[in-house]
């Protein structure tokens, strides 16, 4: 029971976390003066709670973060349940990968975690937009799987420095 505990209490830290970075801390990039794509670090937090909490807590922090993150600042027009999709698939992937390969916390392992699940994301969000506002898939798809291209270096090497140096916190989340 205690560990449960733990756990919700590691998922609700994480999903504020990823707000916080999701929607305060993210950077449009605007390409010939027109909005091409956001760039952020939210998908890390959410990542991580998948890889270390296990695949239903990382779905319910892409869940709960992008819903509660919705209410506390909505951006880029009405709500829309595929992305809340998208963002428990965010937690879930790593999760279940996680699960199954948890004693290779390799380089290469990261990397196809973070790949994997970005390569869903962008897909999927991209067809969520293109649902959206009308516009073709295709031209929707190149400028994300450039932004998404920079980014997954970045996320393999903040989430394997968070797995190599926090080994004894989640020590206590096994348990």
């Amino acid at each position: 029971m205690e560990s449960r505990i733990r756990k919700m209490a590691y998922t609700g830290l994480l999903t504020a976390i990823s707000i916080i970075l999701t929607r305060f801390f993210a950077g449009n990039v605007n390409i010939l003066g027109v909005f091409a794509l956001r760039l952020s670090f939210g998908e890390v937090p959410i990542m991580l709670s998948g890889i270390l909490l296990g695949p239903v807590y990382g779905a319910a922090c892409g869940a709960l973060s992008d819903i509660i993150g919705y209410a506390i600042s909505p951006v880029g027009g009405p709500y829309f349940p595929g992305f809340t999709l998208t963002a428990a698939l965010t937690g879930l992937i790593p999760g279940l990968m996680a699960r199954y390969y948890r004693n290779y916390w390799n380089w290469f392992f990261v990397i196809i975690i973070v790949t994997a699940t970005a390569a869903v994301s962008v897909l999927l969000n991209t067809l969520w937009l293109s649902l959206m506002h009308g516009k073709a898939y295709l031209a929707l798809l190149l400028p994300r799987i450039i932004g998404k291209a920079i980014l997954v270096p970045a996320y393999a090497i903040i989430i394997k420095m968070v797995i190599k140096h926090s080994q004894g916190v989640f020590y206590f989340i096994k348990q």
